[in-house]
Parts: C-alpha cells; structure tokens; sequence
C-alpha cells in the first residue's frame, strides 16, 4: 500500500510513512534521522505531502 501511494503522490515511500505519521488526527511527531543531506532533504519534504482522505484511509487499514 505504501508503494502505491508513493507512486500516486510522486513521494518516496518514505515521505508517505512520514506525511501520514504528521497529517492524522491524532498527529505523530517521529523522530526521524538522516545520515545524509539527502536524507534529509527528502524528510523535510514530507512536511508539504498531504495524503487525501482515501489515501490515509487505506494506510490506515494496511497497518
């Protein structure tokens, strides 16, 4: 399901994990390392991801 979002959203798998652990109700803040400006590039692009209603719902039912 993660990959099939990604791939819908045009994110990485990681970006979706961390858009949809900030954007729920219920907001997570994860704690999220990188070992790379690469890495931390794509986190902190995450924060401009919005998953839609459909798409967290079926997240949601994945985990």
């Amino acid at each position: 399901m993660l990959r099939e979002v990604a791939k819908e959203t045009g994110a990485t798998v990681n970006q979706v994990v961390l858009a949809w652990q900030t954007g729920g109700e219920l907001p997570i803040v994860p704690l999220a390392g990188a070992s790379s400006v690469a890495q931390l590039d794509e986190n902190l692009a995450a924060v401009d991801l919005e998953l839609t209603a459909k798409q967290r719902a079926r997240l949601d039912a994945a985990h």
